[in-house]
Parts: C-alpha cells; structure tokens; sequence
C-alpha cells in the first residue's frame, strides 16, 4: 500500500506538470500564429484562449499520462526506489498496479469530460470565434430527410434554437404530394414549431380539369419530432465532435431513417475506444523500461519510449482522420488498432505475472 501511494503520487505529479506544460506550448504557438485574427474584444481572445486550452488537453491527455509514465519509472530508477520495492518483496507487476489504476481512472474522468459541450466541441467553438466572432455560427442551406420528408432550412441558429427559410417537401410514391413554406421555426417540447405557414397542396389529377394548386394558411405546426438544433447542426454538416449525449440520441433517432451514421458512430468509438490505448501502451511500455542504470542507457532508452509513444499516437490520430472523412471504416480505424494493443498488453501483463 505504502509503494502504490508513493508511485502514484509521484505519477500524478508528473502527469500534472507535463499536461501543463505540453497544453501551454500548443496554446502558446496558437495565440501568436492567429492574433492578427482575432477579435479586439478582450472577452473573445479570453474565450478563445479557453476554447484552445479544453481542444489541447482534449489531444495531449492521453499523451501525458504516458509521458508521465516514462519520467516517473526513470525517476524511480534513478533514485534507486525501484531497486528497493523490488528487494522488499514487490513484483513487477505490483510496481505496474498504481501507474494502470491511476492511468485508468485518469481516462475516465476524461470520457466523461466529453459529455461537456464546451469541451468535446472546444476546437469547433475556437476556430467560429477566430472566423466569425462567436463561438457558435449560424448554418446555412441546412437540406436534409426525414420520416419521406425533405426539409430546407436557409438558416438555423443553434444558440437560439430557431431556423428561418422552412421549406418542407412532403412525398409519397416518389411525387410531390405537398410543400409547407414558413418564414421561421423554434424548436419548443421536441418539436419544430411553425407559427404561421402556408401549405401549397398539388392536386393528383394533373390534368386540364383538375382544381389546380391548393394553398392554405394554417397555424401552431409541429414537425421533426426529436430533432434538436444541435443534431442537425453537427450531423447534417459533417461535423464530428458530438458530445456524448447529442451522439447517442442521434444514433437512436436517425437509425431508422436510412441515413449515414458511420460519423456518428465514429465519434462514439473516438469517446469511448480510442482512449483506452493509454493504459494498454503504458503496460507495453513498463515492461520494456530497465531496473537499473546498470542495465541499460536510461536516458537513450528514455527517448526511444517517447519516440516509440509519438509513434503509436500518430498512427492512431491518422487512421481515426481517415475514418472520419470515410475513407476507412470506423471499426478498422478506431476500434482495431486498440483492440490489438489490449491483446498485446494482456500478452505482457500474463507473462511477467506468471513469471513472478
């Protein structure tokens, strides 16, 4: 017990100062690279600059508590703790505990991080103050489908929930059946809410003979049960940083309607899946570290496991980019290379605990 605090205060420590320190460079090399883009206004450079901070601890977390790992095992080497644990009595495996229990409940309060709209869309809110002086822009052309319906919006504003320039197709067999056309909509109890509209109705006799065109005003129309301002902002627009609520209510309401959610369930696998590559890189990684400056250069050792480390992550962030542009499946993208990676990281933790 005594060895699991001392290594896992000694984790957190260094944790802290390198996610501290990597999150200030990023932000740092932001701020003087678009200074000259921002706004005069000192609240929006303040916003922006938090926006950047949540978008960098978003992408340096998980790199941090392995960089962590490496620092605090070189510390504990080079102090002669290690040496120590293990002439008292202490197994690899029980130097290893502290760093994948700490490392592991690190990443869950990350996950769960994501259920913030200010966090998981951090870097979207950033680049809209940069672009448009508001950390929320209004969507334009919005045309999408629902339930044999073909909705248009000219222009959706997500913060107030209002869209402006309906137009709303209804079809049936393939033909125009009737076109609801209304100057705007706010979305009130689940529903689209149209105060006023006019409703244009085409006959199904086209003929010479037929009534022609029907058009009525009507009042109070409800339509697009469900579909909140922010669902149709992020998945219609391609948008890949739901949160985790938006995400799974998303899936749910847009299952049944024919369309795409490779996206979404991309965004799912990139919340839940691709950070539990840390723990399974920091098993990997311990069992490779030295026990002694004796035995090894720990200092050359020391950068081939940061380099080995960028390694990995990068080929991670690149095949989780090519699934969110389709080019490969989010399964193949996300949730193999993890997979994999557990496997190898239960290959090691096996051997060296039946070796103990």
């Amino acid at each position: 017990m005594l060895a699991f605090k001392y290594i896992s205060f000694h984790y957190l420590k260094y944790f802290l100062i390198i996610l501290i320190a990597l999150v200030m460079f990023l932000v740092g090399f932001d701020y003087m690279e678009n200074a000259d883009k921002l706004s005069s206004s000192a609240n929006l450079v303040l916003i922006y600059l938090v926006y950047k901070i949540f978008f960098a601890i978003d992408m340096l977390l998980p790199l941090s508590l392995i960089f962590a790992m490496i620092t605090t095992k070189i510390f504990l080497i080079r102090s002669n703790a290690l040496v120590s644990f293990y002439s008292l009595g202490y197994t690899r495996v029980d130097v290893l505990r502290p760093f994948v229990v700490v490392a592991t409940s690190v990443i869950v309060i990350f996950i769960s991080l994501h259920a913030i709209p200010s966090f998981s869309r951090a870097d979207e809110f950033s680049n809209n103050i940069r672009k448009n002086a508001a950390y929320l822009s209004p969507t334009r052309d919005l045309f999408f489908t629902y339930e044999d319906k073909y909705i248009y919006f000219s222009k959706m504003l997500p913060l107030q929930e209002k869209a402006e320039g309906i137009r709303v197709f209804s079809i049936k067999d393939n033909i125009l059946k009737e076109v609801i056309v209304a100057s705007s909509a706010m979305y009130r109890d689940g529903y689209w809410f149209i105060k006023d509209a006019d409703v244009i109705t085409k006959p199904d006799d086209m003929s010479f003979d037929s009534k022609g065109m029907g058009i009525k005003h009507q009042q109070g129309l409800n339509i697009l049960k469900g579909f909140r301002p922010k669902i149709l902002d992020q998945v219609y627009e391609g948008k890949v940083n739901f949160t985790i609520t938006n995400a799974i209510d998303a899936l749910l309401l847009l299952k049944d309607q024919g369309v795409n959610t490779d996206s979404i369930k991309g965004a799912l696998y990139k919340i839940f899946i691709y950070p539990l590559f840390v723990p399974c890189l920091v098993v990997i990684i311990f069992f490779f570290v030295p026990i002694s400056v004796r035995f090894l250069n720990v200092s050359l050792f020391s950068f081939g496991a940061i380099l080995a480390t960028l390694f990995v992550w990068g080929i991670l962030f690149m095949l989780i980019e090519l699934s969110n542009n389709k080019t490969i499946s989010s399964e193949t993208g996300v949730v193999t290379p993890v997979i994999l990676l557990f496997f190898i990281a239960i290959r090691q933790w096996r051997k060296y605990r039946l070796a103990t």
